[in-house]
């Protein structure tokens, strides 16, 4: 297994090391409950070296990751960031991830951990207008720092004003001591915060900063299991459970995200145009457990008769609300919100009701 800069660190802490993606990483410090809520009142340190970074550099960059991607591109200026996806060529998505724009011929990918080697053959595969290419993903360590005091503890390493950068946008700057951190005002939590990118070598050093500049707000480090309570409470889609090479962007409800305006000639334009303006005959839906139970990816979603309507793609119990929660592919007519669902659970039907997201609300 491969580890990150950050390893040693979650050792020696005791975390509970798990494999994820071919790394050796953290799954919980405490307890997924006491991280949960730690981020969501606080803020907490994940490593999510994990991810992959891939450059894209030179006059044909901007037409390769407008090609790939179902974003428009042509919105992004220099210093903003884009979630978007990969379209497969046949109706599914092969990845979603981040495009940050350096300036007009430098962008990053930032892709899914467990699809890097996938990601990166596709890029190179569609790359037929002779784009810079270079999967950086080995070279660069990641944390993500999350929770309404983030950025008052990140503050305290800079000069630069972090305070007041909008949502989804980045700089480069020196965070205590270190050169060219890319700071990022972005995130999987749905509590604020930022992601930092810096080289491996740098990353013990500004761990250990970044615990004790925010040693007053009670900075606890957090594992991967609190980062997917996190996000399911919010409904961010997780690749492999939500989104998959079978599901669409209009299925999965991120026509937010597919943008068909002139000049944007993604992959799959056409299909996606049609399923928009046809209709599809399931639609990723979000669910409130009413009966007592927990939804599990796989469980069948049912009617009142016990016939099957969908399944259940990501479902826990909510740390913050109590209740349990997920998200399904259920056909279309039962996914208006309100509408009673049941979720087969041990052969029981117990019932739950289609709501709109975020889960949780700040």
């Amino acid at each position: 297994m491969k580890t990150t800069a950050f390893t040693i660190i979650h050792e020696s802490l005791g975390a509970k090391m798990v494999p994820f993606a071919g790394y050796n990483m953290p799954v919980t410090f405490e307890g997924i409950n006491i991280e949960h809520e730690t981020v969501r009142k606080g803020v907490g340190v994940f490593d999510v070296s994990h991810m992959g970074e891939f450059w894209v550099k030179g006059p044909n960059a901007f037409e390769f990751v407008q090609r790939i991607s179902t974003n428009d591109v042509a919105k992004l200026t220099d210093g903003k960031v884009q979630y978007t996806c990969f379209p497969n060529g046949k109706g599914g998505i092969v990845d979603d991830f981040l495009t940050y724009r350096i300036n007009e011929e430098t962008y990053l990918l930032v892709v899914n951990a467990a699809n890097i080697e996938k990601d990166w053959a596709w890029c190179n595969k569609q790359n037929t207008m002779g784009a810079e290419l270079y999967n950086a993903s080995d070279e660069i360590a990641q944390l993500a720092i999350q929770g309404p005091m983030a950025l008052k503890v990140m503050q305290k390493l800079t000069d630069a004003n972090v305070l007041d950068m909008e949502y989804y946008t980045f700089q480069k700057l020196n965070l205590a001591g270190v050169e060219d951190v890319i700071f990022s005002t972005t995130g999987y939590t749905g509590s604020g915060g930022c992601e930092i990118y810096m080289e491996n070598n740098d990353g013990p050093r500004l761990y250990h900063a970044i615990m004790e500049a925010g040693k007053e707000f009670g900075i606890k480090p957090i594992g991967l299991a609190a980062r997917d309570t996190l996000r399911l409470e919010m409904g961010f889609c997780l690749y492999g459970n939500d989104i998959n090479d079978e599901t669409s962007p209009i299925e999965a409800g991120l026509g937010w995200i597919t943008k068909f305006v002139d000049g944007n000639d993604f992959i799959d334009r056409d299909f996606l145009v049609r399923q928009k303006a046809e209709g599809v005959s399931k639609k990723l839906t979000a669910f409130e457990m009413i009966d007592k139970g927990i939804p599990r990816q796989h469980y069948q979603i049912c009617d009142a008769e016990g016939n099957e309507i969908g399944e259940v793609t990501s479902g826990t119990m909510s740390p913050m609300l109590k209740i349990g929660i997920g998200m399904g592919y259920i056909k279309t007519g039962f996914n208006k919100v309100d509408t009673e669902v049941y979720i087969k659970i041990r052969e029981k039907l117990l019932k739950a009701r289609v709501v709109k997201l975020p889960f949780y609300k700040a």
